[in-house]
């Protein structure tokens, strides 16, 4: 399968209220409606992390969503990106919620 659009990839860390307001779930569904894939997780300090692969423009949409939409009763004070690449195939099938 080729794409006209490259394929990224990119690492986030959000910061802020995003435990315990169902930030993941909202994550998940979202990166499903966009059509990336990747891994969302809580981590030991309260922030969420992750990772998100896709086309380049699905890509900057959801780094568009983790920056300033997020759950309904979330904060984001800010996201982080970073290991952001171009790759050539995605490494995931789906999007996903780490334990």
């Amino acid at each position: 399968m080729s794409t006209a659009m490259p394929l990224k990839s990119v690492d986030y860390e959000v910061f802020g209220r995003v435990q315990g307001v169902c930030f993941r779930m909202y994550t998940e569904d979202e990166a499903r409606k966009l059509g990336v894939v990747g891994w969302v997780k809580n981590t030991s300090k309260g922030t969420v992390t992750g990772q998100v692969q896709g086309p380049e423009e699905k890509v900057n949409s959801m780094k568009s969503w983790l920056s300033n939409v997020g759950s309904p009763s979330s904060r984001i004070d800010r996201t982080t990106f970073y290991n952001e690449k171009t790759i050539s195939k995605l490494e995931y099938s789906n999007f996903n919620i780490r334990y």
